[in-house]
């Protein structure tokens, strides 16, 4: 296979697996097959055995999960705490699009700080992403959980975190096992103080697994792995596609309905992104 066709198929594997960890943590805590808290931590705890584990049989050892890496592990447990919360509240193709949405705008908005000056094109684009992102939360008998929608953005900033600092972070399954190792210990200790309405069951405890142990640890560090040979407005348009896979998924799988608010929202951020991050190709 090609060095451009492998990135290509990796990169779609990751994206899948995105969608995926929507799917699986909506089918676990929307109908209460485990607490928020207890998702988050089984989720980071078996993406750090998975990962850690691949580590210790590539290197022979545990030294290359020493080093610095806190803000990495800070964003993934900002991020994997609150996307569970926000799927007890919201359904999955409503989950991703606030989630990745917020991921756009945090990125085009790093690019701001860093010294780029917009023109109308990307303000347009920056606009209609914003609308459309609005357009889930404006009074309705069908709009989404608004705190769940808080929760989601608050996702959203802490995954944006993440990608950004995984760009130049290094060999990628290392970097995320020193992530998902350090983030599975707040996240155990918030498991501990939180107290879960009822038991899980064995169903929400293998779902939480799955998403921790492949969708997650496996799905983060391919995702890694192609971030340093895609710039950052790739890896951003790449991820568009996330909120229409989990959406697709969710009507297919758990019965979640595609509404014309839904899709007018949709259309509306995907190519307001599109747009920011296309006018930023042409300035490259």
């Amino acid at each position: 296979m090609r060095p451009a066709s492998s990135v290509v198929v990796l990169t779609l594997l990751a994206l899948v697996a995105f969608a995926a960890n929507s799917l699986l943590t909506r089918m676990a805590l929307g109908s209460a097959q485990i607490d928020a808290p207890s998702f988050a931590a089984i989720r980071l705890g078996a993406g750090a055995i998975t990962l850690c584990a691949i580590v210790r049989l590539q290197s022979g050892g545990w030294s290359a999960l020493r080093g610095r890496g806190f803000v990495g592990a800070l964003s993934l447990f900002a991020y994997a705490v609150p996307f569970s919360f926000a799927y007890v509240r919201i359904a999955a193709g409503i989950g991703a699009l606030i989630l990745f949405g917020v991921v756009q705008l945090t990125m085009v908005g790093y690019g701001l700080v860093k010294g780029e000056r917009p023109g109308a094109s990307t303000w347009l684009g920056l606009l209609m992403a914003v609308v459309g992102l609005g357009l889930l939360t404006v009074p309705s008998a069908s709009r989404p959980d608004m705190l769940g929608v808080g929760l989601m953005t608050v996702a959203g900033v802490a995954w944006g975190v993440y990608t950004l600092v995984g760009r130049g972070a290094g060999e990628p399954l290392t970097v995320n096992a020193r992530a998902f190792l350090w983030a599975s210990l707040p996240a155990a200790v918030l498991t501990v103080a939180f107290e879960a309405p009822q038991p899980a069951t064995v169903r929400g405890i293998v779902l939480a697994l799955i998403s921790g142990a492949v969708t997650s640890g496996l799905g983060y560090a391919l995702w890694y792995r192609v971030l340093p040979r895609l710039s950052v407005m790739q890896a951003s348009v790449a991820q568009l596609s996330v909120p229409v896979i989990a959406a697709i998924g969710g009507a297919l799988l758990l019965a979640e309905p595609l509404t014309l608010r839904l899709v007018a929202s949709s259309v509306l951020v995907l190519c307001g992104t599109g747009l920011v991050l296309s006018v930023r190709a042409r300035g490259r």
